[in-house]
């Protein structure tokens, strides 16, 4: 009899040590740019001369008792690999987690801070031309900016580490389909177009599709039931540009969820597989502005209105959401290179204008300048090194890469994958540019994106290779099972009288 008391005790305490085993905790810093700094997300120099709302880093830690992940979500264009290591070195030297167990995926806000292009010394062996084109002409990171990133990160992640608590969480999706659209089309000439100009009557049908589902995480206090914090994860270039330093429509994404949940609650953004997606309807037959403050509002607003749908649906069956895993692996992968007399020619075109800019067309002046800052960069770097991450969160895998990754690939990684809920994180550790699919090098494809820049270069076969990589890492997981409600109780036999009647006609 003692045996049994006994053996029952442990059992409630190992229930009791399970239940309360799983924690989050959620941090935030502030990142806002300084006005006069470098305004980027193009290949010249802007700067940046209004505010408008504060860009910020977001992470969330959640452990299981075993292990813990980081996930960092950062309002900036991009964020280049020496900064993610710095960071990374940093949080593993402060609070232990496992730097392949820290994902930190940049917004691509176009309207935050100098964090890229071009980082500084990163041309300081080139001729003197090519480095000219570089600092003077191209857009640049600020070093003190992004050590503040740097700092602000690693600051971020401790914090939520500190403030990890007994929590219930759980995961869910819920779909927003016209928020954002896909901008390449086939056109009536046989190739395709990026933004080819709303109402154009030589557009075919899109060349590509979009991904509606808005991923969420969340984690309620165990204790009070309090919003913690939530991941989203949702598909759609930041570039509504609401007007002057902004995170963008990830601004009113925040507002949104925490209009409902509460003013702190932290809301870590990691940006989908939107390579090729906007918030531009090509095919809007209405005279309305799709830049700007309104259409800011309207992405941001949708996209967390689901996001809150979500959480409210998911609350009830929030728990213990272990295990949590994380694994990551390192791929060279090759580029494409320009031909030498493509090289000669563009050098023609670029020194016609220089040092004062381009003569003519800016448009091939510009693109001239990057196949020459290319053709140097491969010189030094024939193999591009690119970092995939899978990590696991109960049911729910994220797999990250650090692309502007097109939208169709983030579908076939759904698809293909062993997890119930697999969200998909772009520009994460990293930047190597856009990444079209196969179909779009071909041919029949062509488009912005496709263009040959020190930016975007990497072989035609690139995305179908980080595709395989990053189900290869989520499928060394076994999935929890998915948390649901408790099932209802049997029917009793007793159904409500006031409705147990048949139709009163007099």
């Amino acid at each position: 009899m003692r045996r049994v008391f006994t053996a029952i005790v442990m059992l409630m305490m190992a229930g009791t040590v399970r239940a309360q085993a799983f924690k989050a905790g959620f941090a935030e810093r502030d990142i806002t740019p300084a006005i006069g700094m470098e305004h980027p997300g193009g290949y010249g120099k802007a700067y940046h001369r209004i505010f408008h709302d504060a860009c910020k880093v977001r992470a969330a830690v959640f452990d299981d008792g075993n292990g813990r992940v980081a996930l960092v979500g950062i309002d900036a264009l991009i964020i280049r690999r020496p900064s993610v290591e710095a960071a990374r070195q940093r949080i593993h030297e402060k609070c232990g987690i496992d730097e392949k167990a820290i994902l930190i995926g940049a917004s691509h806000s176009h309207s935050a801070g100098p964090t890229g292009m071009v980082l500084p010394g990163e041309y300081d062996d080139a001729p003197e031309f090519i480095r000219s084109l570089a600092y003077d002409k191209s857009s640049c990171a600020d070093a003190g900016y992004l050590k503040r990133v740097e700092d602000a990160i690693a600051e971020a992640v401790v914090e939520a580490n500190e403030n990890r608590v007994p929590a219930r969480c759980n995961v869910g999706r819920g779909s927003e389909d016209k928020a954002a659209f896909n901008r390449r089309f086939h056109m009536k000439d046989g190739l395709t177009w990026t933004h080819p100009g709303q109402g154009n009557p030589d557009i075919i049908e899109p060349a590509g599709p979009i991904d509606p589902e808005v991923g969420v995480i969340g984690a309620w206090d165990a204790k009070d039931g309090k919003l913690l914090g939530c991941i989203v994860n949702y598909a759609c270039h930041a570039t509504t540009g609401p007007g002057g330093i902004s995170a963008d429509w990830i601004y009113y994404l925040e507002r949104t969820v925490r209009g409902t949940w509460g003013g702190d609650a932290v809301v870590v953004f990691l940006q989908g597989a939107c390579g090729d997606i906007t918030q531009v309807d090509n095919r809007c037959p209405y005279d309305i502005k799709q830049s700007g403050e309104a259409i800011s509002r309207v992405v941001g607003g949708r996209v967390g209105a689901e996001a809150v749908k979500t959480l409210l649906s998911i609350q009830a069956a929030a728990g213990d959401l272990g295990p949590v895993k994380a694994d990551a692996q390192m791929l060279e992968i090759k580029h494409r290179t320009p031909r030498p007399e493509r090289v000669e020619h563009c050098g023609q075109i670029v020194k016609k204008g220089y040092p004062k800019g381009p003569a003519a067309d800016t448009t091939e002046w510009t693109f001239a300048k990057e196949v020459l800052m290319l053709d140097w960069k491969l010189k030094r770097q024939p193999l591009a090194n690119v970092e995939v991450q899978a990590i696991q969160i109960g049911p729910a895998v994220i797999v990250a890469n650090p692309a502007e990754y097109f939208c169709q690939y983030g579908l076939d990684i759904k698809k293909a994958s062993n997890f119930p809920f697999t969200f998909v994180s772009e520009l994460s550790n990293d930047c190597v540019g856009y990444v079209p699919t196969e179909e779009a090098l071909g041919p029949h494809g062509g488009g912005y994106e496709t263009r040959l820049t020190s930016y975007s270069n990497l072989e035609v076969a690139a995305g179908t290779i980080m595709k395989d990589a990053m189900l290869a890492l989520a499928k060394k997981f076994a999935p929890a099972n998915v948390l649901q409600p408790k099932p209802a109780p049997p029917f009793k036999g007793k159904p409500w009288r006031y409705g147990e009647v048949p139709p009163e006609l007099d």
